[in-house]
C-alpha cells in the first residue's frame, strides 16, 4: 500500500515540474498577427521562421518598409487608356471623353449613338458621329441656332431668315444690313467666313482614340494596340499574331540572343499586355490580370466583363437603375427627383408653387391633385371656374335663381316667400311683426355670412358694376407653428380648418362635432347653424350634419310635403324631385310620364327617345338637341345642359366633359426678368381657333434664356398649330425658335434678338396640353457662357439632367441667380448639393471655371 501512495506522489511530482517548466518556456509571437511589424499600411505583414516579411501590395512599390503608389498613367502607353487615364492608390481607371463609353476591356473607347435617344433631341434629322451628333433639316428648313429645331423660311434678299444664307452653323444680322456668321464651340470659322472647321475640342474631333489639331482639320491616330481604319477616325484592335509578329522582329532583328527569344515566348505583360484586357501585373508564377472599377475578372483569368450592378439589389437605387458599360445610373419615377445621393428619390412638391392650381393644391406621392372651393370646380386640371348652379334644372328653384359668384339664390314671385329650403315658395301673408321678422333674419344672415368671409379671410366685392373676389394668401401662414386662423386648429406643423359638420370650440381648442338639430356646410367655421325643424312637431335629429338635406326628419328623394318634413308623399306619375324637403315634385313636362312613382330624376320620365351625352331631351319637340356652345352635358337622357364654369367656353356644340369648357385668355406684355408663357387652359388642352401674343421686352444690356420643358401640339394636323419666337411680328424677322410638334425632351436656348416677340396659333383640329415656356433675362457680359452650358448636348443627355429643366423648383433657384447674379449667396453649398445631382454640378462647374480661367 505505501509503495501504491509513493508512486502517486512521484507521478504528481513529475506533472507538477512538467507543468512549471512548460510556464517557463518563452512563447512564440506573431508580430503579423499583432499588428506590431513594422510593415505599410499598403504592404503585406508575411509570418517567417522567427521573423517576418513585408511586400508591397499590388499597384505599390517599394520594400514593404516603405512603399508609394504605382502610377500606372505615368507609365508608357497611358496605362492602356486610349483616352484618360486616371490613377488612383494601388489601381487606374481609363474614362472617356463626351460622346464615347468605356468599352469592357475597361481601355477602349467606343462612340456613343446620341441619336438612338430620342432622334437625340433633333426636330428633324439626327446624324450621329464619332464622338457627337448632329441636326439636319429636310428640304425647305434651315437650322436655328439652337441647333435642333428647324426654321421654315424661303425669303428672298440676304438675311438671316432666307434658307440660303449661307452660314454654316450660326448667322448673326450685321449692322450694315448683310449676315455674319459665327460658329458653334469646338469650330471655327473658314476663312471664305462662311464655313465652319471642326476642331479637336468638338466630339474629339471626330477621333475615336487621340485627336491633333492640323492646318487641314483634325488627325486621328490610334493606341498602340491599335491600327487606324481607313476612314482616318475610327481605331480596330491589332491582330494578336501581327502583333506578336511585329514584337518578334522588332527585339531579335540579329536573332543571336537567344536568353531574349525565350523570355519573348514566355508570358510576359511586355507580350500583348500579358492578354489581358486591362491591367497586367508580373509575378514570380506568370501574369496577373486584373480589372478597373465596374468590373469582373472571367474563369479564363484574362478578359473583364462588365458588372450589371443593377441585378443586386436593383443597384441600391430607390426607383429604376440602369446599368451602363463600367458603371450605372439611378433614376426615378416621374414625380420624384434623384437627391444629390445620386441613388435616392424624393417626392417633388408640386404645390410648392401658389399657381399650381387656382384655390387649394393637395400634394401626394408622385403627384398633385387641385380642389376647388364651395360653389367653384375644377376645369383644364388644375383651373376653378364659379359654377352657374341656375343652368341645371333652374338650381332646383321653384319660381326664379340667380346665380352668383360661389354661389346661387332662389327668387320668389311677388305675393310668395322662400320657404326654409331656400328653393320652394310659399304664399307670403305678412303683417307688420312678419315684416319685422324678415328684416331680422336678413340681418342674421348678413352677420353671419361676413363673420364666415372673416374667418375664412375671403370676401366677395361688387364695385362699379365689376365682381372681385378678395383673400389672403395662406401660403406661408400654413407651414408656420404660430398661432392658427379663427376656425383652425394646429396638426404638426400645419393649420388645418375645421372639416364640415363640425366647428372650432375655442373653450376646448379643438374641433368639435355639431350637435344634434345643428349643421355646418362650411370649413373653418366657430359654429354650427340651426336645423329647420317643423312647428309643433319633433322629427328626427342628426349628430354632425354638413348640410341642410343631413339635419334628419326631412322628405327623402322621390317624395314631399306641405312643409318638406315627414310623414311624407310619394311623387306622383310624371313628376320627380332629386332633392330632400321639397314641398312640391318637377313635372315631366311634354305629357311625359313616370314608370313609377317616387321618381327622383327626368331620367325615369318615359321620353320618346333616348338622349345621349352632348345632348339634351326637348319636352316641347320631343326631340335631342345639342348643347349649344359653353355647355356640356356628360349622361344620358338628361333635360338639361351645364353651363361651363366661369369664362369658359368650349370649341363647339355637343360637348360631354367639363374638359371640354376651356380658357381662352392668353397673351400681354411680360415682366423683365424672369416669367413664363403658357397655352390658354394649361394644362388642360388648350382651345380651337386661338390667336395668342406676348412680348418680352428685357432691359438694356440684358439677353433672353429660354427653357421649353416639353411642348405638345398634335402631330396629326400637318402644322395647323405651331409656336413661333422671332424678333417682331413680321415674317422675315428673325427667329429664333419655331415648332409645331410634340417634344417631351427638354430644350435651352439664347433668343436670336434683344426683343422675342412670340405667338401660338391653333386650328380647328385637334387639341393638346401646349406648353409652359419659362424665361430669364440676364447680363449679355455672360452670353458666351450661357451658349456654351445650353448648346452642349450633355445638358440633355441624362434624364436626371433633363428633369432638372422639368423642375420647376430648381429652375427657379437657376434663374433666380441667372437673373441677379449676387443671389447665388443666398444658397449655401450644402444647398445646392441638395437640389442637384452631383453630374449636374459637375457640369456647370466645368463651363463656369472654363469661361473665367484666365
Amino acid at each position: 500500500m505505501g509503495a501504491i501512495w509513493a508512486a502517486r506522489d512521484l507521478c504528481l511530482f513529475l506533472l507538477l515540474l512538467n507543468s512549471r517548466q512548460s510556464i517557463a518556456l518563452p512563447e512564440t509571437r506573431d508580430p503579423c498577427a499583432e499588428g506590431s511589424d513594422g510593415c505599410h499600411i499598403d504592404a503585406i505583414c508575411q509570418t517567417t521562421q522567427g521573423s517576418y516579411k513585408c511586400t508591397c501590395k499590388g499597384g505599390f512599390k517599394g520594400d514593404g518598409k516603405q512603399c508609394e503608389d504605382i502610377d500606372e498613367c505615368d507609365l508608357e502607353y497611358n496605362g492602356g487608356c486610349v483616352h484618360e487615364c486616371n490613377n488612383i492608390p494601388g489601381n487606374y481607371r481609363c474614362t472617356c471623353y463626351d460622346g464615347f463609353n468605356l468599352d469592357n476591356d475597361g481601355h477602349n473607347c467606343l462612340d456613343v449613338d446620341e441619336c438612338m435617344f430620342n432622334n437625340g433631341g433633333c426636330q428633324h434629322t439626327c446624324v450621329n458621329t464619332v464622338g457627337s451628333y448632329e441636326c439636319r433639316c429636310k428640304e425647305g428648313f434651315f437650322l436655328s441656332d439652337n441647333q435642333h429645331t428647324c426654321i421654315h423660311r424661303s425669303i428672298e434678299g440676304l438675311s438671316c431668315m432666307n434658307k440660303e444664307h449661307g452660314c454654316a452653323h450660326i448667322c448673326r444680322e450685321s449692322h450694315r444690313g448683310g449676315v455674319a456668321c459665327e460658329c458653334r464651340p469646338g469650330f471655327e470659322l473658314a476663312r471664305n467666313q462662311r464655313d465652319c472647321l471642326l476642331t479637336c475640342n468638338h466630339g474629339n474631333g471626330g477621333c475615336q482614340h487621340t485627336c491633333e489639331d492640323a492646318e487641314d482639320g483634325p488627325v486621328c491616330r490610334c493606341h498602340v494596340r491599335y491600327t487606324l481604319q481607313p476612314d482616318k477616325k475610327t481605331c480596330v484592335e491589332r491582330d494578336e499574331a501581327t502583333t506578336e509578329s511585329s514584337d518578334h522582329n522588332a527585339t531579335s532583328s540579329t536573332e543571336a540572343d537567344k536568353r531574349v527569344k525565350r523570355r519573348l515566348s514566355m508570358e510576359t505583360c511586355a507580350l500583348n499586355n500579358g492578354g489581358c484586357d486591362s491591367t497586367c501585373k508580373d509575378t514570380s508564377t506568370g501574369v496577373r490580370c486584373s480589372c478597373p472599377d465596374g468590373f469582373t475578372l472571367q474563369p479564363d483569368g484574362k478578359s473583364c466583363k462588365d458588372i450589371d450592378e443593377c441585378e443586386i439589389h436593383n443597384g441600391s437605387c430607390e426607383h429604376f437603375c440602369k446599368n451602363t458599360v463600367g458603371s450605372f445610373e439611378c433614376n426615378c419615377r416621374k414625380g420624384f427627383k434623384l437627391l444629390s445621393d445620386e441613388r435616392s428619390c424624393q417626392d417633388i412638391d408640386e404645390c410648392y408653387f401658389e399657381r399650381t392650381c387656382d384655390h387649394t393644391c393637395v400634394n401626394s406621392p408622385g403627384g398633385f391633385q387641385c380642389l376647388c372651393n364651395k360653389g367653384y370646380t375644377l376645369y383644364g386640371l388644375a383651373h376653378c371656374g364659379d359654377v352657374n348652379e341656375c343652368s341645371v334644372n333652374n338650381g332646383g328653384c321653384e319660381h326664379g335663381c340667380e346665380n352668383t359668384v360661389g354661389g346661387f339664390e332662389c327668387l320668389c314671385r311677388p305675393g310668395y316667400k322662400l320657404h326654409w329650403n331656400k328653393k320652394d315658395c310659399i304664399t307670403e301673408s305678412c303683417d307688420l311683426n312678419c315684416v319685422r321678422r324678415r328684416s331680422e333674419k336678413r340681418l342674421r344672415k348678413t352677420i353671419r355670412t361676413l363673420r364666415k368671409s372673416i374667418n375664412r379671410e375671403q370676401f366677395h366685392l361688387h364695385f362699379a358694376g365689376a365682381d372681385y373676389d378678395l383673400s389672403r394668401s395662406l401660403g406661408q401662414l400654413a407651414g408656420l407653428p404660430g398661432p392658427c386662423l379663427a376656425g383652425q386648429v394646429l396638426v404638426g406643423r400645419k393649420c388645418v380648418s375645421c372639416s364640415v359638420g363640425t366647428y372650432y370650440d375655442s373653450d376646448q381648442g379643438h374641433c368639435v362635432t355639431c350637435p344634434a338639430g345643428t349643421y355646418q356646410d362650411e370649413e373653418g367655421q366657430m359654429s354650427c347653424e340651426a336645423c329647420p325643424t317643423p312647428e309643433e312637431r319633433e322629427v328626427p335629429k342628426v349628430v354632425g350634419a354638413r348640410n341642410l338635406s343631413e339635419c334628419g326628419g326631412q322628405c327623402p328623394p322621390g317624395q314631399y310635403s306641405h312643409d318638406g318634413f315627414v310623414p311624407c308623399l310619394p311623387c306622383p306619375l310624371g313628376t320627380y324631385q332629386p332633392e330632400v324637403g321639397r314641398t312640391t315634385c318637377f313635372l315631366c313636362g311634354g305629357n311625359l310620364v313616370t314608370k313609377h312613382t317616387s321618381a327622383v330624376s327626368f331620367q325615369e320620365c318615359e321620353t320618346k327617345v333616348q338622349c345621349s351625352p352632348g345632348h339634351y331631351y326637348n319636352t316641347s319637340t320631343h326631340r335631342c338637341i345639342r348643347c349649344p356652345t359653353a355647355t356640356y352635358q356628360g349622361e344620358f337622357g338628361q333635360n338639361y345642359c351645364v353651363a361651363c364654369p366661369g369664362n369658359t367656353s368650349t370649341d363647339f356644340d355637343g360637348s360631354t366633359n367639363i374638359m371640354q369648357c376651356k380658357n381662352r385668355q392668353c397673351g400681354g406684355e411680360l415682366g423683365e426678368f424672369s416669367g413664363y408663357i403658357e397655352s390658354p387652359n394649361y394644362p388642360g388642352n388648350y382651345p380651337a381657333n386661338i390667336e395668342c401674343t406676348w412680348t418680352i421686352n428685357p432691359p438694356p444690356k440684358r439677353r433672353v434664356l429660354i427653357v421649353v420643358p416639353e411642348i405638345y401640339l398634335p402631330i396629326e394636323d400637318e402644322c395647323g398649330d405651331y409656336l413661333v419666337m422671332r424678333k417682331s411680328s413680321l415674317p422675315n424677322s428673325v427667329t429664333t425658335y419655331e415648332t409645331c410638334q410634340t417634344y417631351e425632351r427638354p430644350i435651352a436656348f439664347t433668343s436670336r434678338s434683344k426683343r422675342l416677340w412670340i405667338q401660338f396659333r391653333s386650328n380647328e383640329g385637334n387639341s393638346a396640353k401646349g406648353f409652359q415656356v419659362l424665361y430669364v433675362t440676364y447680363d449679355e457680359d455672360y452670353q458666351e457662357l450661357i451658349e456654351d452650358i445650353v448648346r452642349d448636348g450633355r445638358l440633355y443627355a441624362s434624364v436626371n439632367h433633363q428633369e432638372i429643366l422639368k423642375d420647376k423648383k430648381l429652375m427657379k433657384a437657376l434663374f433666380d441667380v441667372l437673373a441677379h447674379p449676387q443671389n447665388y449667396f443666398n444658397y449655401t453649398t450644402q444647398e445646392s448639393k441638395e437640389m442637384f445631382p452631383k453630374s449636374f454640378i459637375r457640369f456647370v462647374r466645368s463651363k463656369v471655371m472654363r469661361f473665367f480661367r484666365p
